[in-house]
């Protein structure tokens, strides 16, 4: 059975779960419910018929590096080609360089289904899109005219140069200069690593963000500058004039995303131009970088979806020992049972979340809303630890469904894990998001914390009658959760930052389970999603007791832990 594009649970979360309406209402352009599922739908059809086949494609047939280019694995080409031609790339970009400027809440569900089909692939565009968001909010004018409708069209591809053989989330130890040539540009020199898509022969030309220091630039953070810097240099009218002195060194040898060349570049003088001030270069930057958090959250659900799936087909037609049900297949055993509901039902959490972040962002962008823009700060890094932590755990899982055959290569059950299991570490590990959010997150006091634990316990409250057991549930973590957070709030640094996985995945454990009730409530108390919110609340949502319990026990005992007691 291959690969079904879930439109019907997205288009359910997004009409009845995480607020779209708002945004629907506050763009006031006639932009309606159905022309956003006919547009998701048409999503999923790409997904399922044309990007979809490339999943094993690319993992069997790795992009390689001949003679300083790079060339991508079979069918790569003709998958991107119809991205490109029907407008994807450019889904949430402006109107007024060629992009539909759609809601970037309908963009990540694009996402969700590209990641599905092939992350490999689905990397390329999500990086061109975060470049676009970058150059529309610090590029000048005549940057954003030449650029801006080639990465549209999706003629031109756009990744990210951040990463140093000695500097990888310490982004203040890069060494790559920039030198003023006079004429408004700068001579770059260094070497990035780590460049996902950073070479393909997909596109035309390729542009890359690339994070350098000017000279007598301050140390550390405050002293880095963001330039633009193309594989070839454009002439005015947009055609490409001589290659830039930019090229791939190698490609990383990675345990999975064989089809995404994550290349080691080299910079020898190359022509860039600077995007935003002088040292503001980690401003800029961040801009991508939120957008690829969330991005990256979205790519961890979509494998978890294709990985759910596929344990699904496997268990509904594979015969293994005695059952109590009809036909003998095993998923009519309890365990296998417990583990397709646990499987399915933090799929429906993480992308809940996921959803409401991007709808967030989409009303602080289009009414400057403070309390949304506090709300999806708060949420982007639970959006994108939870959401890569859960494409690690349901792949894993879904190993476990498939038995033996799992742990073989050929069934594809593997390369789930093995695809997925970076972006728990890209963009931000997970601890680094953690840390953001008991520091910086909680900076405001709690305050947009207590609002989203308000909301929850409103919302239970209101749904006790129908679903007393649920609702209960889901207000009595809520209250454990703000007792939570008050003692975040009364701790040093050190001791929130050793408690701080924890609760982000007690935080996202609780916020599962509002959104699990919601789409009860939504759908009624004998509905499917009714059972599920029953199986979340009583398998999942009780973890949060015991997380809560480790990110309130400070730091003593780890300080307690010398070398010796690490390698006795």
């Amino acid at each position: 059975m291959p690969y079904r594009a879930q439109t019907r649970d997205i288009l359910f979360l997004l009409e009845n779960v995480v607020g779209f309406d708002a945004v629907l209402a506050a763009r006031g352009d006639g932009l309606d419910r159905e022309t956003v599922a006919q547009v998701i739908g048409e999503a999923g059809n790409l997904c399922e018929g044309v990007i979809a086949p490339l999943q094993r494609a690319g993992d069997l047939h790795p992009a390689r590096l001949e003679n300083g280019q790079v060339v991508t694995s079979p069918g790569f080409r003709d998958g991107y080609r119809a991205l490109a031609e029907g407008g994807w790339v450019g889904i949430s970009a402006p109107e007024e360089f060629g992009g539909m400027e759609l809601p970037r809440s309908v963009g990540m569900a694009l996402h969700d289904m590209l990641a599905a089909s092939c992350l490999s692939l689905q990397l390329n565009p999500l990086m061109t899109q975060g470049q676009i968001h970058a150059l529309e909010a610090h590029a000048d004018a005549e940057i954003k005219a030449l650029y801006l409708p080639k990465l549209i069209a999706g003629d031109w591809a756009g990744t990210m140069g951040l990463t140093e053989p000695q500097a990888g989330s310490d982004v203040g130890a890069l060494r790559t200069r920039a030198e003023p040539n006079g004429d408004g540009t700068y001579s770059i020199t260094g070497q990035k690593i780590f460049i996902s898509w950073g070479d393909s022969d997909l596109t035309e030309n390729i542009a890359q963000l690339v994070l350098a220091r000017l000279p007598d630039a301050p140390a550390g953070t405050r002293g880095i500058s963001l330039f633009l810097v193309p594989k070839f240099l454009p002439i005015p009218d947009g055609s490409l004039g001589d290659r830039n002195a930019i090229r791939p060194v190698s490609l990383e040898h990675k345990m999975g995303l064989h089809g995404s060349p994550t290349a080691v570049m080299e910079f020898t003088g190359a022509t860039g131009w600077r995007i935003g001030p002088e040292n503001g270069g980690m401003a800029a930057m961040f801009t991508m970088m939120n957008d690829a958090r969330l991005g990256v959250g979205i790519q961890g659900i979509g494998v978890a979806e294709a990985a759910c799936q596929k344990a699904q087909e496997y268990a509904a037609e594979r015969r293994q020992g005695r059952t109590a049900g009809p036909d003998g297949t095993i998923d009519e055993h309890p365990d296998v049972r417990r583990m397709l509901a646990v499987m399915r039902a933090r799929v429906f959490a993480a992308r809940a979340i996921a959803l409401a972040c991007a709808t967030a962002l989409d009303l602080e962008a289009l009414t400057g809303d403070p309390a949304a823009r506090a709300r999806a700060a708060f949420l982007t890094p639970i959006a994108k630890a939870y959401g890569t932590e859960t494409g690690i755990a349901v792949s894993d899982m879904g190993i476990q469904v498939h038995g033996g055959m799992g742990f073989i290569e050929e069934t594809g059950a593997a390369q789930y894990l093995r695809d997925v299991r970076v972006t728990a570490i890209y963009e931000g590990t997970n601890g680094i998001q953690a840390m953001d959010l008991v520091g910086r997150k909680l900076a405001d006091g709690g305050e947009a914390a207590m609002a989203l634990l308000d909301e929850i316990e409103r919302a239970a409250e209101a749904a006790r009658a129908a679903f007393p057991v649920i609702a209960g549930a889901v207000w009595d973590a809520a209250e454990d959760l703000r007792e939570a957070t008050e003692w975040m709030l009364g701790q040093p640094a050190e001791a929130r930052f050793a408690g701080a996985v924890a609760y982000l995945e007690a935080f996202a454990l609780v916020l599962g389970g509002h959104f699990h009730l919601a789409a009860a409530r939504a759908e009624g108390t004998s509905g499917a999603r009714a059972a599920l919110a029953r199986t979340y609340v009583k398998r999942l949502l009780p973890r949060h007791a015991a997380l809560l319990a480790e990110a309130m026990q400070g730091a003593d005992d780890l300080a307690g832990i010398t070398d010796e007691a690490l390698c006795p």
